[in-house]
């Protein structure tokens, strides 16, 4: 049991602990938070490593936000996006032999800033509403989803962009983000395994030590997404996904 914990730093045991606290609080409403420390993650344990430590951290949140939001779902627009974001798996397995790993995150951030910036101007002309009707729109977002989440666990920006364009309210905006990502992340896992080879036993049981910091994360992004009004919460999610994008850019 000691050698288990000696395989890590301390300091690598901590920011586990603190990335399972933010999962826990992203996925139970407060999303994008965790993307403040995923390049953290990066290097602390090297950039796919850690993806394989991330991902089952997320699965298991995943099933604490979808237990408690489950019957607010709006599966429209999940259905709308499963279909292209599985495609992006496929195309980020694809560009994994051709782009070096050091140019992931910024090939993410311009991807993420184009479409943060269209939504806005969007929001400014007052044309969501069109763009939300355009047949290439959700599997547009759906594709670029697939695509940065395989790469990184980074698609929650894509989805906050997606479900904000949309204007849904607030705990539907949280059900569908929690239903979608449970979808996501266990087709992911497979991939994870048996073609990146980053989730082993090994990496599965320090996400499993990791697991009471993911529930008082989920109990405190409940309590916090009820206590914020729904103008504050709109623009505290937009104030996060710009931060990850800067931060996936620099």
């Amino acid at each position: 049991m000691c050698e288990f914990f000696l395989t890590y730093q301390t300091s690598q045991w901590v920011l586990l602990a603190l990335t399972a606290l933010l999962v826990g609080m992203s996925k139970s409403g407060i999303q994008g938070v965790t993307l403040l420390v995923i390049p953290l993650m990066a290097l602390s344990f090297g950039a796919k490593p850690s993806t394989g430590l991330i991902l089952p951290l997320l699965c298991m949140a995943d099933i604490f936000a979808v237990m408690h939001y489950r019957r607010v779902a709006n599966w429209t627009y999940i259905v709308r996006l499963l279909p292209s974001a599985i495609a992006g798996f496929f195309v980020a397995l694809a560009v994994d032999h051709f782009v070096p790993a050091s140019e992931f995150k910024k090939l993410m951030g311009a991807c993420l800033l184009f479409v943060l910036i269209l939504m806005m101007v969007t929001e400014f002309r007052g044309k969501q509403n069109m763009l939300i009707d355009k047949w290439w729109y959700g599997p547009l977002f759906g594709l670029l989803g697939g695509f940065t989440t395989m790469i990184g666990n980074a698609a929650g920006p894509v989805m906050a962009i997606y479900l904000l364009s949309t204007k849904m309210p607030k705990m539907n905006f949280v059900g569908t983000n929690a239903w979608f990502f449970m979808v996501v992340n266990l087709l992911k896992v497979p991939l994870q395994i048996f073609a990146w080879h980053n989730i082993t036993f090994h990496t599965f049981a320090a996400d499993l030590c990791s697991l009471p910091f993911i529930v008082l994360g989920g109990l405190l992004g409940l309590r916090l997404v009820r206590w914020l009004p729904e103008k504050i919460f709109r623009r505290f999610i937009t104030v996060v996904t710009w931060i990850s994008v800067i931060l996936m850019l620099i």
